[in-house]
């Protein structure tokens, strides 16, 4: 079946000298694999190897089958043209890693129109935006919610967050927790609206710990999910 569709790329796998196996989002069906043959020795076919970078906004022409094997692009062209995203230092080692943590949260072979909408307009934003320190932590959180593991705020006031139940407790559990100012930085992340993000004045080693804990908190909660190995880039580049 031919299918248009808007896609996000999450990752893309050199096969072979010439081809591209490359893992994408996609508006009309949720995760697809595509198989790009000799993508990388053609200089004027349609599709150029610059749009399979991470996070690449584009729209596709593609065949699906739907029988679980990887499907192919006939056509691509940039759906959004980013403008700092992949140029500037701290912007291009925050995309590898939430293109990363996508790539090892999102499973689902279905539309989810929500979820495609949230990632594309989030990008846009980091796109055109310099206030970006906070951006990562508040991405993943919010990203929470469209994978059905947002954290339960009914006992907010608690001084104690358990990472593996997702809810605020009492007294401490033998659970991994968040406690004390990484605690309250959490509050603080959960509580804000997104235009207030700029406002959050977080240290380098609360931030490095609030990832840390936002990571494991994905770890726990997301079966076969794998930590990132851009999260040390990352840090260093922010360091």
């Amino acid at each position: 079946m031919q299918v248009t569709t808007k896609a996000i790329i999450l990752s893309s796998l050199k096969y072979g000298d010439t081809s591209l196996i490359v893992k994408a989002f996609t508006a009309s069906d949720g995760l697809k694999s595509y198989l790009l043959k000799g993508v990388l020795a053609s200089k004027k076919g349609k599709l150029k190897t610059a749009y399979f970078q991470p996070l690449m906004q584009l729209e596709i022409v593609a065949n699906h089958r739907n029988k679980g094997t990887l499907e192919s692009i006939r056509e691509a062209k940039v759906n959004y043209h980013y403008q700092t995203l992949h140029s500037q230092i701290a912007k291009n080692a925050m995309t590898l890693f939430l293109a990363e943590m996508l790539s090892h949260s999102i499973h689902e072979e279905e539309c989810n129109k929500d979820l495609f909408s949230f990632i594309e307009v989030m990008l846009q934003w980091l796109d055109t935006n310099d206030e970006i320190a906070n951006f990562h932590l508040y991405f993943l959180l919010q990203l929470t919610r469209y994978l059905g593991i947002y954290p339960d705020t009914s006992n907010i006031q608690a001084l104690y967050f358990d990472l593996l139940e997702g809810e605020f407790i009492k007294s401490p559990s033998l659970n991994p927790m968040l406690q004390n100012k990484n605690l309250a930085n959490f509050k603080t992340l959960l509580g804000i609206n997104f235009d207030a993000l700029h406002t959050i004045k977080l240290h380098k080693e609360s931030r490095q710990d609030l990832l840390k804990s936002l990571v494991l908190y994905f770890e726990l909660h997301l079966q076969g999910f794998r930590k990132p190995k851009s999260l040390a880039i990352l840090n260093e580049v922010f360091n």
